[in-house]
């Protein structure tokens, strides 16, 4: 059962993780998150970032512990993670593991209201889908491979894995789907509920 937690956002269980490792500044914060690929996974901006760390200052999980005066940078707040905050990143990312949620991405949506398109125009829409999710899995491949040549180890990749495994899946998905909305059967049973009201 979901638990009703302080800082809902998935940015700020990136951050208690990241704090894990040490304290930091959200500058430092946000660096790490870009070059470790994260922010292919996690959306953000600098603003949202450091809303976040203020939340999740706020709830007890985060302590400024310094601030640096540089007389060319403004001054940076540097924050540990808490012993509470140790205990909320272990029990929100245990929940995420273990407990399936239901998703409502867009695609649904879309999906479930199809049969109003033309069998052609859903054909030639998907077609443009399928075109661009054979990008991302491009990208996504040539991005695993630079990390892996890299000497990344695969469990810091398993987003990207898993992000690659629901791209051919929905390849696979859209391709199937078409054809069906290709079939003769189809093009007539559209055309006697809808053909009438285009």
């Amino acid at each position: 059962m979901e638990k009703r937690r302080k800082v809902t956002n998935p940015l700020g269980l990136a951050v208690l993780a990241w704090l894990l490792v040490g304290p930091m500044h959200p500058y430092e914060l946000g660096r790490r998150l870009q070059e470790s690929g994260k922010d292919r996974t996690i959306k953000y901006n600098r603003g949202s970032l450091y809303m976040v760390v203020e939340q999740l200052r706020k709830a007890g999980y985060v302590a400024a512990q310094e601030t640096l005066r540089d007389t060319q940078r403004p001054e940076r707040t540097v924050y540990a993670l808490t012993d509470e905050g140790r205990r909320e990143l272990y029990d929100w990312l245990g929940e995420l593991v273990a407990e399936p949620r239901r998703e409502y991405p867009q695609f649904g949506v879309a999906l479930s209201l199809l049969s109003v398109l033309a069998p052609a125009e859903a054909v030639a829409l998907l077609t443009r889908r399928l075109a661009v999710l054979a990008g991302e899995i491009e990208e996504t491949t040539t991005v695993m491979r630079s990390a892996t040549d890299a000497g990344l180890a695969w469990v810091f990749l398993i987003e990207e894995e898993y992000r690659l495994a629901m791209l051919e899946a929905e390849a696979r998905f859209v391709t199937k789907l078409v054809e069906s909305l290709e079939q003769p059967d189809y093009i007539r049973a559209w055309q006697e509920t809808f053909g009438s009201q285009t």
